[in-house]
């Protein structure tokens, strides 16, 4: 089995399949999420080539843009898994991994866990916060028609899985009701120290954010 080979060819088909994608959840934040997966993965004993295809294949199908159905995602990455003749042990780690990443609102408990998780789930963490996480959760809200920010409306910490879902509060809530709180939900140590700097970034933002929109600077 050609390990680079395989991973050259699930470039391939997610360049194609997320080619008309939301700008926050398109090949490029696959690209950066795969980059951060490497380099987390060089201070991790993990299976690579796992981590890789976990990477780049995590969000093949976000149940965002089909009505919540979470189990889209999964078929297409084990069907084309299968199209490249990988281990069904390999395939079956790789689909835990793309069952378990997300976020799903604070309340919801994970239920499987392995080190390549913890690296791909950091790697994609990571893109959730600092400048590039700023610019991904306004494109979204952009995408969604949410308004920037509503004083009237408070962050909500207490959602269920399915609220959170649902969720059409402003998007500066989603910094409280997620972003701020990933740094401390991070598993490795290189993930936790990249997170340390893009978190100061977000809070620095969000000053800035509030004296602009009260006019005070």
């Amino acid at each position: 089995m050609n390990h680079s080979l395989i991973i050259a060819h699930t470039i391939s088909f997610v360049k194609k399949e997320l080619a008309n994608a939301e700008g926050g959840h398109d090949w490029f934040h696959m690209e950066r999420v795969y980059k951060n997966a490497l380099l987390i993965s060089k201070t991790e004993k993990v299976d690579s080539f796992v981590v890789s295809l976990g990477a780049l294949l995590h969000d093949i199908a976000d149940s965002k843009f089909y009505n919540g159905d979470e189990t889209i995602g999964p078929k297409k990455a084990r069907n084309f898994l299968i199209s490249e003749n990988v281990p069904e042990d390999v395939i079956a780690h790789v689909i835990k991994i793309i069952e378990n990443i997300s976020y799903k609102g604070g309340n919801k408990k994970q239920g499987f866990f392995s080190n390549e998780l913890s690296v791909v789930q950091d790697a994609d963490r990571l893109d959730a916060i600092g400048a590039v996480g700023i610019a991904r959760c306004f494109n979204y809200g952009g995408f969604k028609n949410r308004k920037l920010y509503d004083p009237e409306i408070k962050p909500n910490l207490n959602m269920t899985p399915e609220e959170y879902k649902k969720s059409t509060a402003p998007t500066i809530n989603h910094f409280y009701e997620k972003l701020l709180l990933l740094k401390d939900k991070l598993n490795t140590a290189t993930g936790k120290q990249i997170a340390e700097n893009r978190h100061q970034y977000m809070e620095g933002f969000l000053e800035q954010f509030y004296g602009e929109w009260e006019g005070d600077f």
